[in-house]
């Protein structure tokens, strides 16, 4: 699935047919230390997580090896909270959990790593091990492709902006 936009391409996001992966790979106009901020910095990360028709607040955020965290995302009143821990935070890449709070029973473990491609470009790859091949089935039924492609064009927009 990759469709492109008139700047930057978005997301490709891929299924392993033979393990219950979903792969996602994006290019940044930014530094890996921009994207690591972006994804530990909890001010910034409810800034730019996706899509722009919610709102998110943090209510748990400890980014350190062992840590915790947990975020609640609002549409129409209606709320969605998301929670994990942080294995390993490291200076290019992340390893957690991640959990959404409606369906409790499917952890995935996600890595997500920076990958510098120089001339100021960033490659995010992120990659989401599921439970099952049905749980990650439902993940890229759900629609999920439009909340990481609106979450990283307003992360690219932070970068560019200057914000961060």
């Amino acid at each position: 699935m990759m469709s492109t936009s008139t700047r930057y391409p978005e997301a490709v996001i891929e299924a392993d047919a033979e393990v219950p992966i979903i792969r996602i790979t994006r290019d940044f106009r930014g530094t890996p230390a921009q994207l690591m901020r972006a994804h530990t910095d909890p001010e910034l990360f409810v800034r730019w997580v996706g899509p722009s028709s919610i709102s998110s607040r943090i209510i748990d955020w400890d980014v350190r090896d062992g840590g915790s965290w947990r975020y609640v995302s609002e549409r129409d009143g209606d709320e969605f909270g998301f929670r994990g821990c942080f294995h390993t935070v490291s200076d290019d890449t992340i390893v957690q959990t991640f959990t959404f709070e409606g369906m409790p029973d499917q952890v995935a473990l996600e890595t997500l790593w920076f990958e510098d491609l120089g001339d100021g470009m960033t490659r995010l790859h992120a990659q989401s091990l599921c439970d099952s091949f049905a749980a990650r089935d439902g993940w890229l039924a759900s629609g999920m492709e439009v909340g990481v492609n609106e979450g990283y064009a307003a992360l690219q927009s932070l970068i560019e902006s200057g914000q961060m």
